[in-house]
Order: C-alpha cells, then sequence, then structure tokens
C-alpha cells in the first residue's frame, strides 16, 4: 500500500474520517493514531465518556473535537459528526469505531471502491466475516436479522448492514431528516439513502473483537426494542411510499406494454417461478388475514421477485362467494388436528359467521388450508407449465 497515494487521492476526494467514542480508553488511542498514519482529516466525537477518554483526546490538540457533556447516544454522536463535517464542506465521511474491532488500515479500501465510482452516490458499508472466531453469536444473529430487514424496506440484499466501518456521501445525508439517536440510527440512515437512489453496497473488512480489551455498550432488550419498533415503521413506509414510487418509476421507464409484460405477467418466467407464484397467491387467499391479502401477496411478490399478476389473480380465491366455504374448510381442519368437535351449520356461517367463536380452531385449520392449497395448486401449476414450455419448445424446432 503507497500510504502517500492514499493520503492524495483523500484529499482529492474530500473525504474526511469521523470516530465516535464512548468510554473505549483501552482503544481509542490505537485508532485515531491507525487513522492519522493516512489521513489528519479526522472528526473526534466524544459522547460523554467517563473514562479517560477526555485525558486522552487532549494529546490530540490538532484535531477537530466535539464533547457532550453527558452521553447521547451513537446516532447522535454520528449527526453531529456528519453536520460538522458538512459544515467543513466535505464530501465524504468515512466512520470508524473507536472500541477497536476496525482496522484503519482497511481504509485504502473505501477511498479506491470511491475512486472507482467517481460520480454516483455512493454508501460503502465493511462487511465483517462473521464467521471468524472472535465474533460473538448474538452479534451474528443480530446481524442476519438487521439484513433480513434491510431487505424487506429496499429489496437490496447486503452481507453487513450492522458494521459501523462505513462511507457516507454527505451530499444526500443533508438533505435527508432523522429522527432516531441511539444504535438504531445506523439502519435509518442506510435505508433512507437506499430509498434516495443512493447505491449501498459491501467490501469486505477485518475484524477483532478482543474481549480483553473490547467495551460495547449495546443493551440487548432496550436496543433490540428500539431497532424492531424502527424496522416496523420503515416496513409501513416502505409499503405506502417506497414500493409504489419505485412502481411508478418502472412504469414511466418502460412504458405501460413493456412493463405489463415484463413486470406483471413476466412472460420469460420459468416454470418454477410461476408455480412459486401460484403458491404465494394460494397461500395469501386461503390465510385468515382478511383485509390485508391484496397489500400482502403484492409486497411479497415484489420482494420474492415473484410473477405479481400471478400471485394477485391466485389469492383471489377468497373472493366474498367463497368465504363461508373456506371458514367451513378451515373449521374441519382445525378440528382433526386439535382432536376437537364443534357444532354448527354452514347456514349459521353465511348468516352470522358463528366460526368465530373459536377462533383458535379457525386458526389452526385456516393455515393448514393455506398450506395445503399452496402445495397443490403450486404443483399442479408446476406440471402445467413445464408441459406448456416443452410443448412451445417443439413448436420452435419445427
Amino acid at each position: 500500500m503507497n500510504i502517500e497515494l492514499i493520503k492524495q487521492k483523500i484529499t482529492d476526494l474530500n473525504v474526511c474520517v469521523i470516530i465516535p467514542t464512548y468510554n473505549n480508553q483501552h482503544t481509542l488511542k490505537r485508532v485515531i493514531d491507525g487513522v492519522l498514519e493516512l489521513t489528519n482529516n479526522i472528526l473526534i466525537v466524544n459522547d460523554g465518556s467517563t473514562d479517560t477518554t477526555t485525558s486522552i483526546l487532549k494529546n490530540y490538540q490538532n484535531i477537530n473535537q466535539i464533547h457532550f457533556p453527558k452521553n447521547k447516544g451513537k446516532g447522535m454522536a454520528l449527526r453531529k459528526g456528519f453536520k460538522q463535517a458538512i459544515s467543513l464542506e466535505y464530501d465524504f465521511a468515512i466512520t470508524i469505531d473507536s472500541d477497536g474491532q476496525h482496522f484503519p488500515s482497511d481504509i485504502p479500501n473505501f477511498i479506491n471502491e470511491l475512486e472507482q465510482n467517481k460520480g454516483k452516490d455512493l454508501l460503502i458499508i465493511g462487511a465483517r466475516n462473521m464467521n471468524h472466531e472472535s465474533v460473538p453469536g448474538k452479534s451474528s444473529f443480530g446481524n442476519k436479522f438487521s439484513n433480513f430487514w434491510f431487505w424487506i424496506e429496499t429489496g437490496i440484499k447486503l452481507k453487513d448492514t450492522q458494521s459501523g466501518f462505513r462511507l457516507y456521501p454527505l451530499n444526500v445525508i443533508k438533505n435527508l431528516k432523522f429522527y432516531t439517536t441511539k444504535f438504531e440510527f445506523e439502519i435509518e440512515v442506510i435505508v433512507k439513502s437506499a430509498w434516495k437512489d443512493v447505491e449501498v453496497k459491501n467490501i469486505p473488512i477485518q475484524v477483532l473483537y478482543d474481549e480483553s480489551e473490547r467495551v460495547s455498550h449495546f443493551r440487548p432488550f432496550k436496543d433490540f426494542t428500539r431497532i424492531s419498533i424502527l424496522n416496523t415503521w420503515l416496513v409501513f413506509l416502505t409499503g405506502i411510499y417506497y414500493f409504489p414510487r419505485r412502481l411508478f418509476r418502472n412504469i414511466k421507464k418502460k412504458g405501460l406494454k413493456k412493463f405489463f409484460v415484463e413486470d406483471l405477467l413476466g412472460s420469460n418466467d420459468s416454470p418454477k417461478k410461476k408455480a412459486l407464484s401460484i403458491a404465494l397467491g394460494t397461500f395469501i387467499g386461503f390465510s385468515p388475514l382478511w383485509g390485508f391479502h391484496t397489500f400482502l401477496v403484492l409486497t411479497l411478490a415484489i420482494f420474492l421477485k415473484l410473477n405479481k399478476a400471478i400471485s394477485f389473480a391466485f389469492s383471489n380465491v377468497s373472493l366474498p362467494p367463497f368465504i363461508p366455504f373456506i371458514i367451513f374448510a378451515s373449521l374441519e381442519l382445525g378440528q382433526w388436528i386439535l382432536g376437537e368437535k364443534i357444532s354448527y351449520s354452514i347456514e349459521e356461517m353465511i348468516a352470522n359467521f358463528e366460526a368465530f367463536k373459536h377462533l383458535k380452531t379457525y386458526l389452526v385449520g385456516s393455515f393448514t388450508l393455506a398450506s395445503i392449497g399452496a402445495f397443490v395448486f403450486g404443483f399442479i401449476g408446476y406440471i402445467f407449465f413445464s408441459f406448456s414450455n416443452k410443448k412451445n419448445m417443439a413448436v420452435k424446432n419445427d
């Protein structure tokens, strides 16, 4: 690695490094010194540390520092760091944790990736090797959980969405409105950036969890609850804003006819994809999630990249005339599975939906019926489309 060349690239690309820190006295100096080997464009945000952090930072008077009198949370420290970096007219900011898990020597990887994508709005997240022997099991699980919800909210699949080693485009960040202040901020910022058409991607980085010197401030119950609440809100916004907007843009870009053929009908879809689309639609249609069938089937079809038109069509197995019969079949299955016997008639269900007095039986039977229906209709669909494809290929060959 040519350090002088990297230093020049950091200057030319107008990048700074933000180091948020809270009670990391054992590793802070090592991280700062490592970054100083590559650049002096550093902003340190001391988030109300109560250990010897303040004394350590007195030895770095030439570095731009922000000190909170009390701890406000990592999200607030990053937000303050971004605001300061923007006021100093930097274009990009690399954030690196001060707990020693990240290696400043990986910064050139971010710079080289940025240089190769010059002119793009790019947000880069360092992907840790979560199978590394030093990575705690709870961190690996939390990362998978976060990756899943990020995919649900943006349609983007990443290997690591929780790493604090990142590069942010400040020209985008300055126009976003944020509400979170703790660890969940790092989820909010990447989701909202993706919604603004920023390219979010991973690059591999090194990681080290040395429990003898590392201090983690993540509170499993409180912070996991905060993250779950945030994800619930972001999924809601995804349904009413992000995907409708993306749908409209796709229609505008392709034209209505091309969009209908390619995106809705999926004329080139494989028999497997069409069969899975039938299975999804049938499962949702038979499920007891009344009032949400259309929203769920279209949302899941988009996320799972299935055929939306087919999924929607088969979700209509629950049209009003069929509802009493679906409930009847669900109750019969529920009784059989639970070993119960309920007295009712189909006339009662048509008149006043008496079945809902036996909610547990109905729910068990309903999801069982949905699963059976999805398998049967999906399997039949697969056979049909496979046969149709072979027949069409034979006609083309003739």
